[in-house]
């Protein structure tokens, strides 16, 4: 990256403000999101926040896509790996006693024959991770230690979910909603997946993973916030399940020995795009 715009990127992110709606486009990386969202979610007034992306999108650190009536904005994260790359390579001369501990290399393997840790988050863990850690944990065959937790969990989990998993063969008897917390242990597993699942989750400030694991964000509308019949709340419900396994078929299939870590966070990004879109139901 030439100086210059090195200089005009690190003045960008100089404002807590402007730095707190690009971590937060980072955590959405690499779909886009849109402002309504980002202002709800960092409970910022809306001229504020159209000035922090537009000085955003100066620097080069984000683009905007216009999407049949909405804007979504998203991190260019070619131009974020330029800026990292400057700082560490120019700025520090790529020392190694500043950048091996805490870099992982990314052409690392992963050891599937261990098996995979894989974590999945929403806020209330009673259907979206809930589904996910079902259907990984059968469709894995063996291959993943699968867990499931919540940033505000529910304290049951949800009936209509409850009875999808059933009606598609899943063992429910050892699923229950699970807070954040008890992942983020000394000595909770390592975790070599995270996704979350929702936009809630995906949104909320939660601190690094230790052993640098893959991340996804594969974000669902909520089904517990369906409305209408009880009928049409189980269609949304089913479909936010199908949209799962979609995704969830996607990954399983993925040749984990032969893949590094930089092709499978790739390959994870691209199954949140490529795959089923979000359900459309009677959502609130």
């Amino acid at each position: 990256m030439e100086q210059n715009s090195a200089t005009h990127a690190f003045a960008t992110l100089g404002h807590s403000g402007r730095l707190a709606v690009f971590r937060l486009l980072m955590r959405f990386a690499p779909r886009g999101v849109r402002p309504t969202e980002i202002a709800e979610a960092l409970e910022l007034k809306q001229n504020t926040l159209s000035h922090h992306l537009a000085d955003l999108t100066a620097s080069g650190l984000v683009q905007v896509e216009r999407q049949g009536r909405s804007l979504f904005y998203s991190v260019d994260l070619n131009k974020t790996e330029e800026l990292i790359g400057y700082l560490a390579l120019d700025v520090g001369r790529a020392r190694s006693d500043l950048l091996t501990s805490f870099m992982t290399s990314q052409d690392d393997m992963l050891a599937p024959n261990t098996g995979l840790n894989v974590l999945f988050i929403c806020s209330g863990n009673s259907a979206r991770s809930i589904f996910a850690e079902a259907l990984l944990r059968d469709l894995g065959q063996g291959k993943f230690r699968v867990y499931s937790a919540g940033t505000q969990p529910n304290t049951q989990l949800n009936s209509f979910a409850l009875e999808i998993l059933g009606r598609n063969g899943h063992d429910t008897s050892g699923l229950r909603s699970k807070h954040l917390s008890e992942f983020q242990m000394p000595a909770s597993p390592a975790m070599d997946f995270v996704f979350t699942v929702c936009d809630t989750a995906a949104a909320e400030e939660c601190p690094p993973w230790p052993g640098q694991p893959i991340s996804g964000h594969w974000g669902l509308p909520d089904p517990v916030k369906a409305s209408g019949t009880e009928a049409e709340k189980a269609l949304v419900f089913t479909q936010t399940y199908s949209a799962l396994r979609c995704r969830i078929m996607a990954f399983v299939e993925l040749p984990f020995d032969r893949l590094s870590r930089l092709s499978l966070q790739s390959c994870v990004d691209a199954i949140s795009i490529d795959a089923t879109p979000a359900p459309k139901g009677t959502l609130t």
